[in-house]
């Protein structure tokens, strides 16, 4: 395979290059390049999002260039910045060291774990000692950090920007130093903190590494960034029907965002799918078969061919899970409303959500549609009550 036909796997589903003459120089060389991505263990799980990232990592894993997957157990207890209009909190040295080993046997799932070195940051930030940080720490000026936009932002609004946050970028910029780093991958909210770390292998004497800046991947809403905070989100340790589920959830438009940036799949296969639905084929049958590449690369390919089952089960023939944990609930003397029971057993987030699914057609109850918001409940009773195509509850009246 040609440099080019390299470059041309390597640029798929970025977003920038910087810069793709200097890439496209180093993989003309034939030597195997050192390429980075940081990951600071904030959360035990990782979720598809994050994936975007592993997946670039990946194709060069399988170029046969060398892979430094970094846990940013030091950076992670100072708190990215990055989108923040306030000092975040910082973790403690436990719940890091128990989300960094989550993540070792996530990332796992997609890289070959005999060619992929994993280093954690506070493996040469430990042994930094206070003269040494000051040298580092004047290698940058507060000037080019308040060119950052979200510290600037808060600057200009009066927000503090405590001191150890300038450390941030600073330092994640230090570890392409000490990895020397031919590459370096981020999402595009990591620009700012990408190119630190070009200025500052400079300033140390070294080539400044190649930045290749990826698209932060939508929720299951398409609007917002994918995150576990707000609930749009598909975590690597999903169960394969709780992934497959919440695939065939996603909007046809952004189903096709999701294979840019999810599947390895050719590029002309699925334009050809894109072109098939234009011309009036169901969208469906190419969500499906995203959701069994994601499921499959992630659990196996008998449990997304299970997942399938499954899933047509429920929703084609209008099978309800078995797997649903059950909850008592005390009955009231004048019976349970309808609308109450739903949002205290979880299913809407208010009685006003649950009236507004009940006139829309959305409950049903074993099965059985629901449109009485006046309807009320009585005790001596094991139902399963749903919202929508995926909320269940098992509840047990008494």
């Amino acid at each position: 395979m040609s440099h080019l036909d390299t470059l041309s796997i390597l640029r798929r589903g970025t977003e920038e290059i910087i810069s793709e003459e200097t890439l496209e120089k180093r993989l003309a060389s034939g030597r195997p390049l050192r390429v980075k991505a940081g990951f600071d263990p904030t959360a035990p799980d990782l979720h598809l999002g994050h994936t975007v990232l592993l997946n670039k990592l990946k194709s060069f894993q399988d170029l046969g260039h060398e892979i430094l997957f970094l846990i940013g157990d030091f950076t992670g207890m100072i708190g990215d910045p990055t989108g923040k209009n306030v000092t975040r909190k910082p973790l403690t040295k436990a719940q890091i060291k128990e989300n960094a080993l989550s993540y070792e046997e996530q990332i796992f799932k997609i890289l070959d774990p005999d060619r992929t070195q994993v280093v954690f940051n506070s493996t040469w930030m430990d042994a930094m000692n206070t003269s040494q940080l000051i040298e580092l720490a004047a290698r940058h000026t507060v000037a080019r950090m308040l060119e950052r936009d979200d510290f600037s932002k808060r600057y200009k609004g009066g927000q503090p920007i405590a001191i150890h946050e300038f450390l941030y970028p600073l330092i994640q910029g230090y570890d392409s130093v000490e990895l020397k780093a031919d590459v370096e991958l981020g999402g595009t909210d990591q620009k700012f903190n990408l190119l630190v770390g070009r200025q500052l292998q400079e300033s140390y004497g070294q080539s400044p590494q190649v930045v290749i800046t990826m698209p932060i991947l939508e929720g299951l809403d398409g609007v917002q960034k994918m995150s576990k905070s707000l609930g749009n989100y598909v975590a690597i340790a999903d169960t394969p029907n709780e992934m497959f589920g919440k695939l065939m959830s996603i909007s046809d438009t952004l189903m096709w965002r999701y294979f840019e940036l999810l599947s390895f799949r050719p590029v002309e296969e699925i334009k050809n799918w894109r072109i098939q639905c234009d011309q009036g084929a169901n969208p469906r049958d190419c969500k499906v078969k995203l959701a069994l590449e994601i499921v499959e690369r992630f659990h196996s390919q008998s449990l997304a061919a299970s997942a399938l089952e499954a899933f047509e089960a429920r929703f084609k023939r209008g099978a309800l899970p078995d797997d649903i944990e059950l909850q008592r609930m005390q009955v009231p003397e004048e019976g349970y409303p309808i609308a109450n029971l739903l949002k205290d057993s979880g299913l809407t987030g208010s009685t006003s959500e649950s009236y507004r699914v009940l006139k829309q057609g959305g409950v049903r109850i074993n099965g059985d549609k629901v449109s009485d918001s006046k309807l009320k409940l009585l005790q001596g009773t094991t139902q399963v009550y749903q919202v929508g195509k995926r909320k269940f509850a098992k509840v047990e009246l008494f």
